[in-house]
């Protein structure tokens, strides 16, 4: 718990203070996100009370299932943020194109992408879930985005960050200027820093990945994996295993305790080298959260904030983690790359 007593508002006023040239405008989008975090974690920890489990009988642009806290999530950040005056468009995992503002609202210099919520297949299991953004400023013409301002390389998102719906709500975001984390206290409704300047293990001892998936891996991350489980007290292995399914809560157990996340590509069709996960809804929002705590993001080839996106809802292979962790990964494709 921080020694300050100190509301998500306040510190963004405070961490404003460090850019002369900031307009405020920032600090009202999140002020806006963390309002839509709290109407979704009133639902959620009502849903099944309220008859928003299970499947809504939609399928999204991924061709995945709908839950219809999906579709109440999403419409949620929506409505919160459409009308402020701070964007020029969102994009959303569950649509198919760009969101637009609507015309009867003032326009911005921002974009918003968000993912609204992550892990929403193991809602009707009560597991950890959560809603993941990142912020780009336009960087087209006139007052309407456009889907080149969309999709930006990660390198270019002025804030990135999650917010975990579990046993406790908690905000967490970045600026590039460290990662802070809020936590929400109920019985006032208000977001409070409780985890300052997050920084991430420089070794963990926890591996987080899908096994079932072991036989379409290529073969360097196969001999990874398999080296996490090898005993060697030297390198304090054998790692634990710990796999959630919920990138979101997977992902924050990773930033707090250290380790490695892995979600790589799947090699069943060798035409289509492409991981699982979205580039600019959960890629790139959490390459940038880990770099600034201190560790890495790569597709196993390439730093994940480099990639230039091809399409709005392009996917990539991701492995997060601890800085040592991730460069031994490293080290195993590597090593295949010059045998």
């Amino acid at each position: 718990m921080s020694a300050k007593l100190v509301n998500i508002e306040r510190h963004i006023f405070e961490q404003q203070r460090l850019y002369p040239e900031a307009t405020g405008e920032f600090s009202a989008i999140i002020r806006d996100l963390s309002f839509a975090a709290k109407i979704i974690t009133r639902d959620v920890r009502k849903a099944g009370l309220q008859n928003v489990l299970g499947l809504a009988g939609q399928t999204n642009v991924q061709g995945e299932q709908v839950a219809k806290l999906d579709i109440f999530a999403n419409d949620t950040i929506r409505k919160a943020m459409d009308h402020g005056g701070h964007l020029c468009c969102m994009g959303s995992e569950e649509n198919a194109d760009i969101i637009p503002i609507p015309d009867k609202y003032p326009k911005g210099k921002y974009v918003l992408l968000f993912d609204p919520l992550d892990g929403s297949s193991n809602i009707d299991a009560n597991v950890t879930i959560g809603t993941i953004f990142s912020l780009y400023r336009r960087v087209s013409g006139g007052t309407n985005g456009t889907l080149e301002d969309a999709t930006q390389p990660g390198t270019e998102q002025v804030a990135a960050g999650y917010i975990l719906y579990g046993s406790s709500t908690m905000f967490v975001y970045t600026t590039g200027n460290g990662v802070h984390g809020f936590t929400l206290a109920p019985s006032i409704g208000e977001f409070l820093l409780t985890h300052e300047n997050i920084r991430i293990p420089e070794k963990g001892k926890i591996y987080s990945v899908n096994e079932s998936n072991f036989i379409y891996w290529d073969d360097p991350t196969r001999r990874y994996v398999a080296y996490c489980k090898q005993t060697d007290p030297d390198t304090e292995r054998p790692y634990s295993l710990r796999y959630v399914g919920s990138l979101v809560a997977d992902a924050h157990r990773t930033l707090v305790y250290g380790g490695i996340f892995l979600y790589p590509a799947d090699t069943r069709d060798p035409r289509k080298p492409k991981g699982k996960l979205r580039l600019m809804y959960e890629a790139n929002p959490f390459g940038f959260i880990f770099e600034q705590a201190g560790g890495m993001a790569t597709t196993g080839k390439q730093r994940i904030l480099d990639i230039v996106p091809q399409e709005l809802h392009q996917r990539v292979p991701l492995i997060i983690g601890s800085k040592t962790d991730v460069e031994r990964y490293l080290q195993f494709q590597q090593e295949a790359e010059s045998a």
